[in-house]
């Protein structure tokens, strides 16, 4: 479960405290579920310089910055200090894994057939 999943949740859980006669506990869920709700818009409105955000993104700060000039990430910040607020950071997907290469299954050779193989080709 997310963070930002869990406020529904705790709201929901206070209607059923409320229905089972809790207020008590069903007014601390509701708090509770409000303060989560402020903290994480809260998080995500805070803006970032552009390596704040690369570090956060996967993407360069270059990348970043030529993005806020397009246009195409809003500028929170001001001209010639742009930043970006962390809810309209674009995330990098990750790497694929790369192919593993596959290899010929390994064949067990014991001392004695080594042993034997020399023998037989008279290498010596």
């Amino acid at each position: 479960m997310l963070p930002a999943d869990l406020p529904p949740s705790w709201f929901q859980l206070a209607e059923q405290q409320e229905k089972l006669g809790a207020p008590a506990q069903a007014c601390t869920l509701r708090f509770c579920a409000g303060e989560l709700e402020r903290a994480l818009e809260d998080h995500r409105g805070e803006t970032l310089n552009l390596q704040q955000a690369a570090e956060e993104s996967g993407y360069s700060a270059d990348h970043l910055g030529r993005l806020v000039r397009e246009g195409t990430i809003p500028n929170a910040g001001r001209h010639g200090a742009p930043r970006i607020a962390r809810r309209d950071l674009p995330i990098k997907p990750p790497s694929p894994e790369p192919p593993v290469a596959k290899r010929e299954p390994r064949r067990e050779t014991t001392n004695e057939q080594i042993v034997q193989c020399i023998i037989a080709e008279g290498v010596g």
